[in-house]
This record gives structure tokens, sequence and C-alpha cells, in this order.
């Protein structure tokens, strides 16, 4: 038997075959809240319009109210012959109003309204995403605040370079997550139109109100080309492109908290809530949830990929290739949302282990770069000398295995007759962080100031 609510021009029933590779319902049933919403939103501009009796349109609102209910019950039975969470939803509806129910698919297509509620559904991900993103910055700039003096190395090439502040470290994240957010609400702004209405991909003869749905459904507006309406994918596709970015931000901290956080290291600290143990060693801490974080990463990037390569080759308008469209972006928002959640917690949660942090701090002749400042300010010498002179006393720092500080002015003036006791002074971890004043730099009043600014724009 042919599908009856489109089955007019077939005479009998697709093979099993093809109803399993048609049919989306198994993942495409998250989108019932969406569906229901512009459903009803449709039904109400039909009734305004005098498209269909205001009766009918009662009856139909109060349906899909009805079948919303039993979705979230739990008590709804999803159908794989029915393709889609928009057929189920009818042929429900149809079950419990009658005919009535045939007539609110009137002026529109499957194609306006997947790609309608497609959108809602995106748009919802958005300031979900904007808002967990806003609780991720709030703990960065707790602990950074907190810890706006704790001096640690800061690395080039994973190399020590020079000394910086946990709390600056942070902040640096602070950043990126600030224009992580960016992203999300430019691509919010920009996805903002409603497909509803542009019917199949010509519009409609009947004289609806495209700006009444796109109101009721928060949108600023319809989209302008109905072509456009149904075969536009941007929005997911500038949704993924923002959520890989992040990913990748998110990936860069997973991996630094594993390094972090690894027995060699020891520079924070993470509690049983995020590590798990070993099956076999007794003493093993594991960081999974970083781990899991770094690998999600590529889950997130694999969908726009997918994505991507799915819509490259199509022509307008409507191609049930489409259809592919909503799996992978499932999967990773799933995936960013869950990952997000998983750094905000490991953010609040671990704690630097101050003194491991200051002893590596002064490790690797981390000052060197303030001791050439110093003969630069100090004894006016043109930068590549001083960089020449500097490099040669670690150099003997290093044969005599010490710091600098542990060398004695005597050795330092073997080498350049020049220099004072006040060297001294820059070449310790605290010292030097402490100069560091320039705007963007790594002093602790710049750190607290940073966080202050933040807490600012953020309300």
């Amino acid at each position: 038997m042919s599908n009856k609510m489109w089955g007019g021009r077939f005479q009998s029933a697709p093979d099993q075959v093809m109803e399993a590779i048609n049919a989306s319902i198994d993942f495409d049933k998250r989108l019932y809240a969406q569906d229901i919403t512009a459903s009803q939103a449709h039904a109400r501009m039909l009734a305004a319009t005098g498209i269909l009796p205001p009766d009918d349109v009662d009856r139909i609102v109060e349906g899909l109210q009805a079948i919303r209910g039993e979705i979230e019950a739990g008590t709804f039975t999803f159908s794989t012959a029915l393709e889609d969470i928009h057929m189920n939803v009818e042929s429900r509806l149809t079950e419990m109003i009658g005919p009535a129910a045939g007539r609110l698919h009137t002026a529109r297509s499957r194609n306006d309204q997947v790609a309608t509620d497609f959108r809602l559904y995106v748009r919802d991900t958005l300031d979900r995403m904007d808002e967990a993103l806003k609780g991720l910055q709030l703990a960065l700039l707790d602990k950074a605040e907190a810890h706006a003096d704790a001096v640690m190395p800061g690395f080039t090439h994973l190399q020590s370079a020079q000394p910086v502040t946990f709390g600056h470290h942070l902040m640096a994240y602070v950043e990126m997550i600030g224009r992580d957010r960016g992203r999300v609400q430019d691509a919010r702004k920009r996805m903002n139109e409603s497909p509803l209405g542009a019917a199949a991909l010509a519009g409609t003869s009947f004289p609806i109100d495209r700006r009444m749905t796109a109101e009721a459904l928060g949108f600023d507006g319809p989209m302008a080309n109905s072509l456009d309406a149904v075969s536009d994918r941007d929005f997911v596709l500038e949704t993924l492109s923002a959520f890989s970015i992040l990913a990748v931000h998110l990936s860069r901290f997973a991996e630094e908290i594993v390094i972090w956080s690894s027995a060699q290291f020891r520079f924070v600290k993470l509690s049983d809530a995020w590590t798990t143990g070993s099956s076999i060693m007794p003493q093993k801490r594991n960081p999974d949830a970083a781990e899991l974080i770094r690998a999600k990463t590529g889950r997130i990037m694999g969908a726009l990929t997918s994505l991507t390569i799915v819509l490259k080759g199509l022509p307008l308008a409507y191609s049930k290739d489409m259809q592919e469209d909503k799996e992978p972006a499932f999967d990773a928002i799933d995936a960013a949302e869950l990952a997000v959640a998983a750094m905000t917690g490991m953010v609040k949660d671990m704690e630097p282990v101050r003194e491991r942090l200051a002893a590596a701090a002064g490790a690797g002749f981390s000052t060197a770069t303030d001791l050439a400042d110093w003969l630069v300010r100090e004894l006016k010498m043109p930068f590549r000398e001083a960089h020449h002179v500097t490099g040669r006393i670690v150099g003997l720092a290093d044969g005599k295995g010490c710091e600098l500080a542990e060398l004695s002015l005597q050795e330092m003036q073997g080498i350049e007759p020049r220099i004072t006791e006040a060297v001294f002074g820059v070449l310790s971890v605290e010292n030097s962080v402490k100069s560091r004043t320039s705007e963007g730099g790594t002093s602790p009043e710049n750190v607290r100031a940073a966080v202050r600014a933040w807490r600012e724009r953020l309300g």
C-alpha cells in the first residue's frame, strides 16, 4: 500500500530498504517542538487571512498542543513508515480531529516546513550556546582573578619562554571564548529569517501573510526568495563553522589540562569529579573529560565537512540529499554543548599548584629577556648586542648548572663589565611578571583590570 500522506500517484508500497533509507524520524523527531510551534503559527495565519475557517484552526491548534504533550510525556508512537516528524505529527492530528487536520498543509510544503523547523532548532541551539559560553567565561574569570599573581612558565614551542601568571593564561581563553560568542551571535543574526510560505520552491497562490508567521516565530522577517528559502543551509554551515572554531579552542585548553595534570608537570589538580581511574593501575587519575573534549573536536569538524560535501553539488532547490543535513548537525551540536559544559566544570574544579608553578616559572632561564631588556634600558645597548651578551651569560649559567639569579655579579661582569648590582632586580620571576605592564601584558594588575573589564561587559 502506498503512503497515505502522499501516495496518490503511487500504486504500491515502497521496498523495505527504500523505506529505511528514506525515513528520518529516528533523528528528526527532536524537531517536534519547533514543528508544532511553526504549524500552529501557520494555522493561525491561515485563519487570519480567511484561507481556513476559524473553527478548524482552533481544533488544529488545540490538537497540535495535545500532541506536544504526548511527545513530552513519552506516550507518542513514532512510525518509520510515516518517514519524518512532520508526517508523524500530521497523521496523529488526523486521528485526533479528523479531516480538518488535512487543511493544515494548505499553502505549505514539507520543503519550507523542514527549513523553518531546522532554523528554529538551530536558533535555539545558538541561544543556548551563547549562554553556556558566557558561563564558561565567568568560570574562567573567577579562577583568573583568584590567581592573578600566581607565576607560571609561559611557553613557546612547549619550551620555557618567559614567566606569566596563571590568571593571564586563563584570560587568553576568556578572549578566545569571547570571539566564539561573537561568531555565535553573528550567525544567529544572519539566519533569523523565515522560510515559511516559500512552499515547495515557488511560493503559493494563496493570499498568505508571511510577515505574520515570521513575527509569530520570532524571525526578523521572511526570506526574500522562495528558491533560496527552501534550499539554503548556510545557517547550519555557519553554526558548524563557529562550533568548529570553538572546538579547536576547547581542544587546545583540554590539551593543556592533560599536560598540566600529569605527574611530570603537576601544575593543576583535578578532583574525582572530572577524572577516572585505571582498571589495573590503582595510582592513576586520568583526565578523561579533557581527553574526550579534545576528541569531540573531530566529530564537530567532521560534521562541517560532511554537510559541505552534501551541499556542494546540489542544484536548486530542494533535493533529498538535504535530509542528510540533520544527523551530523545534531551530533555536532550535542558534542559541542557537552564539551562546553565539561570544560566549564573542569575550570571551576581545577586548582593550580602554585608552588609547583612558581618553581617551573624560574626554570629554563625564563628571565633572560628581562636581562636583555635591562641591558638596553640601563646601559643603552642596542638590542641585538644585548641579545648576544645575554646569550653568553645564559651559556655561563647553563655550564654551571644554575639559574641566572644564582650567578655572581663578578661572573656577569666578566662578560659585560658595566653590569651593576641592580640587574638582580629583574632576574626574579615575580619582578618579571610585575614589569609586564604594557597593554595586554601579564602583570597581576593587568590581569585584575582585564577581569574587571570583562565582568562589566558580561553584565
